[in-house]
């Protein structure tokens, strides 16, 4: 694309890569930390790398039911071997006598490895008499052993600062005995809407009056993203009630996120008061749906501006507001999940703008993966939102693509099968 020279043209679109990457540099994570219980810390941030204090697994034990014995026990022949069970050694109760030769410990999964024992034959593997088994010979000495400190040893690395703490980690934390954890505080993003047409749900709607969904909308993304969310309602169209939305936002608010008031020939007074009262940029962005968003800096707050309507403002949430929030929550960005799928049906576009269309994915009959579209791609049309389980990206310049054709597809909302 040529960039354009005369005064009174557009500047250039910006190509949403490029805004990121711009975006990002601006921003940087929160500082604060707190301690919490281990009971509260999924989803949150490490801010310091954790050892553990013991080792894993903290003993020998067995990692199948069946019975420990001595190797050198074992006849040399391939014929099974008689041995006389003299106890037990269940998890949480081992066995507490002196090894014997030829004889055998029953023994669960998890249970301590007897002393003076060093393999474990699976119960399968057996035949029982009373109190002698007959025991298959294993291939070698320690079968079926997992040895104290295999998976890692006391003073090893086990998690890192920066690393988000999801259901597995939650495990590891619990396994090696950590009941609280030091993790960046949680990120609070205050939010509001504004317009006098705007109703709240469960109320009937006058003529020229609409529902107030995008709130709902970034409500529910905020929760995704695991922030503390402060929903300031609707803000009537006062060029002061507005005013002071902003002031109080950015009062107690890592970030300020709204929706609408950003697009050039915007009749209300958001964006006036926006460029009174903080550092704010408005780009125009290669992007589709939006084009429009705002960022900068309103009082100690990060200012977020999504376009008005409701696809929009999904779509660029996703690409431009998840990562800030990442990084200021002390994340890595990381590229999204990009997997190429065959379309199954014929997608019209014009060369201009990088367009990210809903579609849904799924596997064919041969295990391959397509996508669709999911209808109507308005940028109004929230229902293909909720139709989708992901994105086919679209490059800047491409035309139409026709059924068929092998497409980049971003899934979100969806684990694909």
């Amino acid at each position: 694309m040529s960039i354009q020279t005369d005064a009174c043209a557009q500047p250039e679109l910006m190509h949403p890569t490029d805004a990121i990457k711009a975006l990002l540099d601006q921003v940087s994570a929160i500082e604060d930390n707190e301690m919490v219980g281990l009971n509260e810390a999924v989803g949150r941030v490490l801010s310091e790398d954790l050892a553990s204090c013991i080792d894993l697994p903290p003993f020998d034990n067995s990692s199948m039911d069946g019975f420990a014995f001595r190797y050198e026990d074992l006849a040399l022949t391939e014929k099974d071997t008689a041995l006389t069970v003299i106890g037990t050694s269940f998890a949480g109760h081992p066995f507490k006598g002196s090894p014997k030769a030829n004889t055998c410990i029953r023994i669960m999964t998890g249970a301590p490895l007897p002393t003076g024992y060093d393999t474990v034959q699976m119960q399968e593997k057996t035949t029982t008499n009373g109190d002698i088994i007959n025991i298959q010979a294993p291939k070698a000495k320690g079968a079926n052993v997992r040895y104290q400190g295999e998976e890692l040893v006391a003073g090893t690395k086990v998690l890192k600062r920066g690393l988000q703490i999801r259901a597995a980690e939650m495990g590891v934390l619990a396994t090696i005995g950590i009941s609280q954890v030091r993790v960046k505080r949680k990120l609070k993003v205050a939010f509001f809407s504004t317009g006098d047409e705007l109703r709240p749900v469960g109320s009937e709607l006058a003529p020229g009056q609409i529902y107030d969904s995008n709130r709902y909308s970034i409500k529910g993304l905020l929760t995704q993203a695991n922030v503390e969310w402060i929903d300031l309602g609707v803000i009537e169209d006062d060029k002061e009630a507005i005013r002071g939305a902003f002031r109080d936002a950015s009062d107690i608010a890592d970030m300020v996120l709204t929706s609408g008031g950003v697009s050039v020939g915007d009749a209300d007074y958001t964006k006036q008061i926006l460029s009174e009262e903080g550092e704010i940029t408005f780009w125009r962005l290669a992007i589709k749906p939006g084009k429009p968003f705002a960022f900068g800096k309103l009082g100690k707050a990060v200012f977020c501006g999504l376009p008005g309507n409701p696809v929009s403002s999904m779509v660029t949430f996703y690409k431009l507001v998840w990562p800030i929030l990442n990084k200021m929550q002390g994340l890595t960005p990381k590229a999204p999940l990009i997997v190429n799928a065959k379309l199954s049906t014929p997608i019209r576009k014009q060369p201009g703008r990088a367009e990210y269309q809903r579609g849904i994915i799924s596997r064919d009959d041969n295990g391959e993966l397509v996508v669709a579209i999911t209808g109507s791609q308005g940028s109004g049309m929230l229902t293909s939102m909720s139709l989708a389980n992901c994105f086919i990206n679209l490059e800047q310049q491409q035309g139409d693509v026709a059924a068929g054709s092998i497409v980049n597809v971003e899934p979100f909302n969806s684990v694909l099968c």
